[in-house]
């Protein structure tokens, strides 16, 4: 039996708890968050012990934590729990600075547990298909583009504040800039330039990235462009072929000229499924077991965060920035 407690009481974490109360071999049996009302509307549906701090909850006898409190304290929570010996699964960013994106790099490695990171996008079947189509070589990417477009930067309320979000392009543009990393390789350079619009901070990206591997990727977003859809769009090109992402929607690929296009449609899937968290989440308790390596690692956390300050600096210099940093 695997004794999970749970760092934040919000909606991606009663998302995890509904996956979780769906495995025998697990039990909720924690949880806490600055809001007493949140937390104690999880600890009753899912029967767990609502703890008063994180340093009680850890001691309590845990075998792994889910984190997803705001953003500027996963890395101070991933960091107390990996100390303590219990396995993590922490919800994007990894960190809010390089900094602490190293430091916890470093406590993953020395810790002998179960680091994991949240890029759900990994997992979700339209984006699954679109590694399977490269990985098998039936479409070799030599462009792509990648559009995100956020509604608002209101829900939840903390998400406009940058020194708690870490700034905006942690927020779901980090999604994607790990999803390019995941098809296409490792950045080896970015030209970035950026713009406050809405917002009391950065919140209009454009940005050109360089890949080892030979690809070239744009990326443009926006934290307040409506949620029309998709919110989410990546184009990859090859040669005479290309396969066109929709959200977590569908995905459409053409072969090559003169041929077919044919679409893969998983809107009516649940969105627990869809979105990629079932199997995620699936991953990580096997990766507790011993069975296998963690899916999202530390190291792809730190490359996601290193690509994010990239675009920051590139931004800030007006000069393009070569990685690793």
């Amino acid at each position: 039996m695997v004794k999970v407690g749970f760092l934040g009481a919000g909606f991606i974490n009663n998302v995890h708890a509904d996956i979780l109360l769906r495995q025998e071999d697990v039990r909720i049996s924690a949880v806490v968050d600055t809001d007493g009302e949140r937390a104690a509307a999880l600890a009753a549906r899912t029967g767990a012990k609502v703890f008063p701090s994180l340093q009680p909850l850890l001691e309590s006898g845990l075998d792994a934590v889910f984190i997803a409190p705001p953003n500027v304290l996963h890395a101070e929570m991933a960091l107390a729990a990996l100390a303590a010996g219990v396995h993590v699964f922490c919800e994007k960013p990894m960190a809010t600075s390089l900094d602490d994106a190293r430091r916890v790099r470093e406590a993953a490695a020395a810790s002998g547990v179960i680091y994991q990171l949240g890029f759900n996008r990994r997992f979700a079947p339209t984006y699954r298909f679109l590694k399977g189509l490269i990985e098998s070589g039936e479409l070799t990417p030599r462009w792509a583009h990648i559009k995100m477009n956020r509604g608002e930067l209101e829900k939840p309320s903390w998400v406009a504040d940058a020194s708690v979000s870490g700034g905006f392009l942690h927020e779901s543009t980090i999604h994607l800039l790990d999803m390019a990393c995941w098809l296409f390789g490792e950045a080896q350079e970015v030209v970035c330039r950026a713009a406050q619009g809405c917002h009391d901070q950065l919140d209009e990206f454009a940005a050109i990235i360089s890949f080892a591997s030979g690809v070239t990727a744009t990326l443009c977003s926006s934290a307040h462009a409506t949620w029309l859809f998709p919110f989410e769009r990546l184009e990859v090109f090859g040669d005479h072929a290309a396969a066109v992402a929709e959200e977590m929607e569908r995905v459409t690929y053409c072969p090559g000229l003169g041929r077919a296009a044919v679409t893969h449609d998983q809107a009516q899937l649940p969105m627990p499924e869809k979105w990629g968290y079932v199997e995620e989440d699936g991953l990580f308790l096997r990766a507790v077991a011993g069975e296998i390596p963690p899916a999202v690692s530390a190291e792809d956390g730190y490359r996601a965060e290193e690509l994010v300050e990239a675009c920051y600096r590139a931004a800030r210099t007006g000069q393009a920035v070569r990685l690793p940093l």
